[in-house]
C-alpha cells in the first residue's frame, strides 16, 4: 500500500472482518484512522490494540454519520 501519511481514512464495519483489517492496513500505510461500527467491545479492543481512533456509530443514522464527518 501506498504512503498515506497525512491523510485521513474513516472505516466502517471496522470492529471485525474486512473492515478491522483495512483499518489496521490504513493505518500500517501511516494513515490517521478512524474506525466506526456499532459494536462499541470489539471497537474498544482495536483501539486498545492498535492506537487506532474509534467510535461507535450506526451508518444507517444519516445525522450521526453527518455529525461525525462533521467532528473528524
Amino acid at each position: 500500500m501506498a504512503d498515506l501519511a497525512g491523510k485521513v481514512v474513516v472505516v466502517t464495519a471496522a470492529a471485525q472482518g474486512i473492515g478491522r483489517a483495512s483499518a489496521l492496513a490504513f493505518a500500517k500505510a501511516g494513515a490517521m484512522v478512524h474506525a466506526t461500527d456499532i459494536n462499541e467491545a470489539l471497537l474498544a479492543e482495536l483501539a486498545r490494540t492498535s492506537g487506532i481512533k474509534t467510535r461507535k456509530l450506526d451508518v444507517l443514522d444519516d445525522a450521526a454519520v453527518n455529525a461525525a464527518i462533521a467532528e473528524i
